[in-house]
């Protein structure tokens, strides 16, 4: 009965204490609607953009440099300097900033790793990818993304690690 109680208790400390091999994020596997895919279609269309790719998922891409070396993944701490707008061509937030890739909007979690360090593209995002039905407010209160919209990003990713 003893030997049993102790190799219960080193099992416990030995795989109690094991670290978590991953991040915490995984796929989301989210697709956006034929009609939000159809939008950002009609959109590229409107502005002849014709060389924009569509991603299964449903946002469209333009790889205006690849980079070099490996991609990042959604573990990756990335680093990127980016303009998003609205197709309006309201600006809405505009800086470089770094966070890990995996905790950002569905459309750059699969965008992003399209490049590699150095790379530079253009994203087209619909709003199930994006924010969806979220109003996203500035420290004001003041809306700066209104629910239901397409996003632009203009993002070179400058590295990560």
């Amino acid at each position: 009965m003893r030997n049993l109680v102790w190799g219960f208790l080193c099992f416990v400390l030995i795989y109690g204490c094991k670290k978590e091999s991953g991040c915490g994020y995984s796929d989301q596997n989210i697709v956006a609607p034929s009609g939000e895919q159809q939008a950002v279609k009609s959109y590229l269309d409107s502005i002849g953009i014709t060389t924009a790719v569509k991603d299964p998922t449903g946002f469209y891409y333009e790889v205006l440099d690849g980079g070099n070396g490996s991609s990042p993944t959604l573990c990756s701490q990335i680093e990127v300097t980016y303009t998003g707008k609205l197709i309006s061509g309201t600006v809405f937030e505009q800086k470089s900033t770094a966070f890990t890739l995996g905790s950002s909007i569905e459309g750059l979690r699969k965008g992003i790793p399209l490049i590699k360090k150095g790379g530079h593209m253009k994203l087209y995002i619909p709003p199930t990818l994006a924010y969806g039905s979220k109003e996203i407010k500035d420290d004001y209160g003041k809306v700066i993304i209104p629910a239901n919209s397409i996003l632009i990003f203009d993002i070179s990713l400058t590295t990560f690690y």
